[in-house]
């Protein structure tokens, strides 16, 4: 019985298939739209909420890729990360720390979702989400399958963060 040759699949810039090591560090500036109608903002003082104007800058974000499928989110002109405590609640951190680590899936509906890569409630991840009112969800009452999670990244325009590239 002869053993066929196993070969690693090679992309055409040299990288195996499965290394995603290039995503780390990946910068996208993003809006996310929430399926309730809100922008996620985060304020000077650090406070999670929704908004309906387009143009409030403070929910302009950084996603940052900082290992695979593994997300920061930071608002650029308040500089707070976007974080998920032990206990559930959103809020935004002046440091990056273990509650500002997100787990970002597409789902089937094309929006995505992020999930705290820290911490779970009885073995349940627990999600970014807002509610009807914009107001944030807590972490222990989410579920991904609940729209309240779901967010569409949208493109910022230069305008909208100074400039600054």
């Amino acid at each position: 019985m002869s053993q066929a040759l196993r070969l690693p699949l090679v992309l055409h810039t040299g990288r195996h298939v499965r290394s995603y090591n290039h995503l780390q560090g990946d910068i996208r500036r993003r809006k996310l739209f929430s399926f309730q109608k809100f922008f996620l903002r985060i304020d000077k003082n650090g406070t999670v909420s929704g908004t309906k104007s387009k143009d409030d800058p403070l929910s302009v974000l950084e996603i940052t890729s900082v290992d695979v499928g593994v997300v920061a989110i930071k608002g650029l002109n308040s500089n707070y990360y976007l974080a998920i405590g032990r206990k559930g609640d959103l809020y935004g951190a002046v440091k990056f720390g273990i509650d500002c680590t997100l787990k970002e899936r597409i789902e089937e509906n094309g929006y995505n979702t992020y999930a705290s890569a820290e911490w779970r409630n009885k073995k349940r991840q627990m999600f970014v989400g807002l509610n009807v009112h914009g107001k944030p969800l807590k972490g222990k009452k989410t579920r991904r399958k609940n729209t309240a999670t779901h967010f569409l990244p949208i493109m910022v325009s230069c305008s909208l963060f100074g400039g600054r590239r």
